[in-house]
């Protein structure tokens, strides 16, 4: 039989593609999954210690939920999801960049964990009994520029409660961040602000129409120092005068030393004394970490409201760790008035840099495989597969190499592994139900039976 020629313009050349993932992404392998699992269950034991509930919401949202409430930078920063079908056919225009990306794109990958809760909230109320305290553990997406502890992908852990106005949701937040960095070993520093103070300040100053543009420049102090926050000021029109005034209350340490500078600011001395009633809660707790006072709390969010959170690594030079604060006005967003909001988050990405940059891991081989067998032949294979079943109904990680090779194919893979204990089976093991068993960190080896064997893993 004869096959027709391929004529060479019908011909088709394949290339293969290097693989690759977007940058700001990463792949996790088990150990990186199984500490950051440690960190997720050690967090999740603290929620509902504190008695939140778990939800999660979907990947994507609506770009309408997601903008105007991150922020003019938190809007660009925003991932836009293209429409399926014909999209580009209801494009009429490049000239407006923004009317076309309503036009071609009606979803986004959630910017955080807030904003999607407060939706949740508002579409699910009639089920929902107030206050409601949830913890959520989730991946966000931010289009910033990657960089050590920041990526374009990565997990928060959040705690909110929405329902209630009282302070002591303020309180209570501290002892969780307190509590949960205490459990993973992290020494942090816990410092709180108000945004009503920062409001106050904007009064003073005269420059009310200008306070987002404030806020902006006086968080980013701590990475571009006092000059910077001045240049950028002097940038968005703010006079020396309001500069100078704005520096003044930058300096001051405590609540006291505000007092005389707010006094003719209504909303700044709420601020001072929502500050002072939390921190009149906390004098009488016993806390593992430092929460401090720190005037110069900004956080760009736009919807933050009361009290202001951020958390650093007292060891390792990285950034915030953990951030949240109150925000009374989110639901109203999606039509819901009334219900005030207040939470935290733990960036579980930053954290993990930190405990592995300070060895806190704990061993985690109770989350992996705790003992493997190697088999010398087929019937030993078979006798293996039987011992295994007893070793895992007794609740111990165990494998069984899945083929008969060379023995030293076998401890080449429970090395790579890293497998703490081989159980060795061959014809004299199958003959006196004892199994050879090495102790992989020990570099010991004894002869025992798998009721002896299991009850030692077990303990």
């Amino acid at each position: 039989m004869k096959f027709p020629l391929v004529s060479p313009k019908h011909h088709r050349t394949f290339i293969i593609m290097k693989p690759s993932i977007p940058q700001g992404t990463r792949d996790f392998g088990p150990k990186t999954v199984n500490k950051r699992n440690f960190i997720f269950n050690t967090l999740k034991q603290v929620f509902v210690k504190y008695g939140f509930q778990p939800i999660e919401t979907p990947t994507m949202e609506n770009l309408s939920t997601l903008t105007g409430k991150y922020g003019e930078e938190g809007d660009q920063l925003l991932y836009k999801v293209l429409n399926s079908k014909d999209f580009l056919s209801k494009a009429k225009s490049l000239d407006d960049y923004k009317k076309l990306t309503f036009e071609i794109c009606k979803k986004g990958l959630r910017y955080d964990l807030t904003v999607p809760f407060a939706r949740y909230v508002v579409m699910n109320q009639h089920e929902i009994a107030f206050p409601f305290k949830r913890y959520q553990i989730q991946p966000v997406w931010r289009g910033d520029r990657p960089q050590r502890g920041r990526y374009r992908e990565f997990y928060q852990c959040d705690v909110d409660v929405v329902g209630s106005d009282s302070l002591i949701n303020e309180v209570e937040l501290v002892q969780i961040y307190d509590e949960g960095f205490a459990k993973l070993g992290v020494d942090a520093t816990i410092k709180l602000n108000n945004r009503k103070i920062l409001a106050g300040l904007a009064e003073v100053a005269n420059i009310k129409d200008k306070f987002i543009s404030m806020t902006i420049a006086i968080d980013k102090l701590d990475k571009i120092g006092i000059e910077g926050v001045r240049k950028e000021m002097t940038s968005h029109e703010i006079p020396n005068e309001a500069i100078a005034k704005i520096e003044a209350v930058l300096n001051a340490d405590t609540l006291e030393e505000l007092k005389p500078i707010l006094a003719h600011s209504e909303t700044g001395m709420k601020g001072i004394e929502e500050l002072e009633t939390i921190f009149d809660y906390l004098k009488d707790i016993e806390l593992t970490n430092e929460v401090k006072f720190d005037v110069t709390l900004a956080r760009g969010l736009n919807y933050y409201t009361g009290a202001i959170f951020e958390v650093s690594a007292n060891n390792v030079q990285l950034g915030s760790i953990g951030g949240g604060g109150r925000y009374d006005d989110l639901t109203s967003n999606f039509g819901l008035k009334g219900m005030p909001g207040v939470g935290v988050s733990f960036g579980a990405d930053r954290i993990y840099v930190v405990m592995d940059e300070l060895n806190l891991f704990p061993e985690l081989s109770k989350d992996s495989t705790q003992l493997i067998f190697l088999a010398m032949d087929e019937e030993s294979h078979k006798y293996a597969f039987q011992q295994l079943q007893k070793v895992r109904k007794a609740g111990i990680n165990a494998e069984l190499y899945p083929e008969v090779k060379k023995f030293q194919k076998q401890m080449k893979y429970a090395n790579t592994r890293k497998v703490p204990f081989i159980a060795i089976v061959g014809e004299d093991e199958r003959d006196s139900g004892v199994l050879g068993v090495k102790n992989m960190r020990a570099g010991t080896q004894e002869n025992i039976t798998v009721e002896a064997l299991i009850e030692q893993l077990s303990t």
